[in-house]
């Protein structure tokens, strides 16, 4: 049984089975309810994309392999990227949260000294 898929204005038949094995592919995390909601998954282009290129013949499959690898790698490190400025963001809003505090406090405490003076 052969399948089209497409990828943009590209027509690729995909053999059934794929050539890659089934650990070249990431894995869906089942508690998760979208596919690249998670930090190890993958968008569904590029899994359509491996899929697609699992359908090759060998020597493009052996071409195009490095470079799929260096796009999953380049996306999963951008994703970790962005994880980490989401914590920081979320903690330099913490850290405002506090010192808008103190500052409030501080402020109260000037004034309540005014009036001790006065």
């Amino acid at each position: 049984m052969r399948q089209t898929l497409s990828i943009d204005h590209f027509d690729l038949v995909a053999a059934d089975p794929p050539r890659w094995t089934t650990g070249d592919f990431p894995k869906m995390n089942s508690k998760t309810r979208f596919p690249d909601s998670g930090e190890n998954d993958l968008p569904r282009e590029l899994l359509d994309l491996a899929r697609a290129i699992s359908g090759l013949p060998e020597e493009q499959q052996a071409e195009l392999e490095p470079v799929y690898s260096r796009v999953v790698d380049s996306v999963k490190r951008r994703r970790r990227i962005l994880s980490l400025v989401q914590e920081a963001l979320a903690q330099l809003r913490l850290d405002i949260k506090y010192l808008m505090f103190d500052l409030e406090v501080t402020r109260k405490e000037r004034d309540e000294l005014r009036e001790r003076l006065d």
